[in-house]
């Protein structure tokens, strides 16, 4: 429906542009927040580098991968080694805290409004940073929770406590915050005891990650739920609405991008926001209503902040 050519890059300056945006965000009636990676990016939880390297070093150097995601993709030669890869991945990802109080920041700005979050991440950072469960929807997942690798039933297991155990058994120290490290002259192990696999209660086979990579993913019980509570919420949406958007790119764009532009289009009192950085784009049709900003989330998030009204 959309293309290059019917959409527009941010306009104006970086000063008008906030301004613009902190007065939407007071007079709205309800925001509607879509998220994507790169809000987690701007909160520290980037996937090369050096985080990548203090975590994955061995991974890395016998696998030759460099970076968490095309880690998630190796076809490794066991189970044992498999989870020794993803209870790391999964640890560091959904059970610390972010390095960034960039959740936090928007929970504050957004707290006392009606608002609702779709996200495509799925590592749970606004349930932790302290946003009402029953305004979240994850969308694609969620890397706290196993499921049937077949899948043999619908339903979904909390996966903390073996995740854990898989990563203390590899020598990991788990400290405050969830941070991981291991003793100084010592390494991890690579692989996991046979007895800390994770197989499904109901039918035996290897139990996976609740990430909606195929035709395999699981839509739980929570899930049906979490998409009911959306779509009534957009359903007594009235008046002035923002729709802002933080780090979605064109990866899944039907998810939410294509949808709030929908929706700013059919909501003439409505405003929408793309911040995004290198990517803040809208379509033509509201230009007028839209507030794009090319930059770093955490930057516009603290000066959005600044001048916030009571």
């Amino acid at each position: 429906m959309y293309s290059r050519m019917t959409i527009t890059g941010s306009t104006g300056t970086y000063s008008d542009n906030i301004e613009k945006l902190r007065n939407a965000l007071y007079e709205s009636d309800a925001v509607v927040i879509g998220a994507g990676a790169g809000l987690s990016t701007a909160a520290g939880f980037v996937y090369s580098g050096e985080r990548f390297e203090r975590y994955f070093s061995d991974f890395a150097h016998k696998y030759g991968f460099t970076d968490m995601y095309s880690g998630g993709f190796y076809p490794y030669p066991t189970q044992e080694e498999f989870w020794a890869y993803w209870s790391r991945y999964i640890w560091i990802n959904r059970y610390t805290a972010t390095p960034k109080p960039v959740y936090d920041l928007l929970l504050e700005l957004v707290r006392d409004k009606n608002y609702f979050v779709l996200t495509t991440n799925v590592d749970h950072c606004f349930q932790k940073a302290g946003f009402e469960k029953t305004r979240l929807f994850y969308t694609q997942g969620d890397y706290g929770l196993f499921q049937c690798s077949v899948p043999c039933h619908r339903k979904t297991y909390d996966n903390k406590d073996i995740i854990r155990k898989m990563a203390e058994a590899q020598g990991w120290t788990i400290g405050p915050a969830g941070a991981l490290s291991v003793p100084e002259g010592t390494s991890p192990s690579m692989t996991v005891p046979p007895e800390l696999l994770p197989v499904c209660p109901v039918c035996g086979k290897p139990m996976t990650m609740n990430l909606r990579s195929d035709d395999k993913f699981v839509e739980d019980e929570g899930w049906h739920k979490a998409s009911e509570r959306y779509a009534d919420f957009l359903k007594d949406l009235s008046g002035k609405v923002l729709f802002i958007e933080l780090g979605v790119g064109f990866n899944t764009p039907g998810i939410i991008k294509y949808p709030f532009w929908n929706m700013t289009i059919r909501n003439p009192e409505s405003v929408y926001s793309c911040i995004n950085y290198g990517e803040a784009f809208c379509p033509e049709a509201i230009e007028d209503r839209s507030i794009c900003i090319n930059g770093d989330i955490s930057a516009v998030l603290a000066d959005l902040r600044q001048g916030n009204r009571p």
